[in-house]
């Protein structure tokens, strides 16, 4: 047997060794030594939905992948211990598909910015699904859910420093085509007795009911509630757009009456929540 020479031993050695070399994976040095400020959260709102559907049901269609939708935070309407359940199902760091096609206050497409939470809510009964929506029956949510909704929210407010006018329904961002959380969704006593949320002050909405004069037109409107946040046209027409988009406002801030007819109270609403929160701040 002939023995390899000092050189070939050599250079199977430097052989071998670049082999091995290049199958170790490349490391790049990073300085992180500098921060820029010039940055802020990718989460600039949290959208409340229900599911219309039980929990089993809920839960299913939320994580199986065909289904094509998602939400960061499902909660139950069955308790355990006395309590529902905060199943936590993408990642906040994550893009959930919740919103759909959605616009809020210039912003569009929002499942990029904000955090999806679907409630257990059957939301209004399959036989009522061709009639007005203010002659359907809604299901309420229960005292316990609304509770650990509250919890949930103020962390969620907490970590992403949300101003209350990022705190939406589904029926905000996406007028005309989703109802839910449905006029039964306790928006005013989530800001009363948790300081969550928008909720215009009531002392301001009489008085400005009691002034005197004209009910502003329909092009005026219509940029009040653009101010707001909502997505519309300024055409002046009291066209369905128009008549959809107040709807979804009196589903969150009037839902005494949500017929989509801009009456007094609404207007009223409408400008004392903008004075309370200016667009901008």
């Amino acid at each position: 047997m002939r023995v390899p020479s000092f050189w070939s031993r050599r250079l199977m050695l430097v052989i071998t060794s670049l082999l091995l070399t290049s199958c170790q994976p490349l490391t790049l040095p990073i300085d992180r030594s500098h921060t820029s400020l010039n940055q802020d959260s990718r989460i600039q709102s949290v959208i409340v939905h229900y599911t219309q559907i039980d929990d089993v049901q809920s839960l299913e269609e939320l994580t199986r992948p065909e289904s094509r939708v998602s939400a960061h935070y499902l909660l139950s309407r069955e308790e355990r211990d006395g309590q529902p359940i905060v199943y936590a199902l993408v990642p906040e760091s994550q893009r959930a598909w919740h919103a759909g096609i959605s616009h809020w206050q210039g912003a569009q497409a929002l499942n990029a910015s904000s955090i999806g939470i679907e409630i257990v809510n059957l939301g209004y009964a399959d036989t009522d699904a061709q009639l007005p929506l203010t002659e359907r029956h809604w299901q309420a949510y229960t005292p316990a859910q609304i509770r650990t909704l509250a919890l949930l929210l103020q962390q969620l407010v907490d970590r992403y420093q949300l101003p209350p006018t990022r705190l939406l329904g589904h029926s905000d961002v996406a007028t005309g085509r989703k109802v839910d959380p449905g006029p039964r969704f306790p928006w005013q006593q989530l800001h009363a007795q948790y300081g969550l949320g928008a909720w215009p002050d009531e002392a301001r909405v009489s008085a400005l009911l009691a002034m005197p004069g004209p009910m502003p037109s329909i092009s005026e409107i219509q940029n009040l509630l653009i101010r707001y946040g909502y997505g519309l046209a300024a055409t002046g027409i009291l066209d369905t757009q128009t008549r959809q988009v107040v709807q979804a406002f009196q589903l969150h801030f009037r839902p005494a009456r949500y017929d989509g007819t801009p009456d007094r109270e609404t207007v009223a609403r409408l400008q004392a929540l903008l004075e309370k929160y200016p667009p901008g701040n």
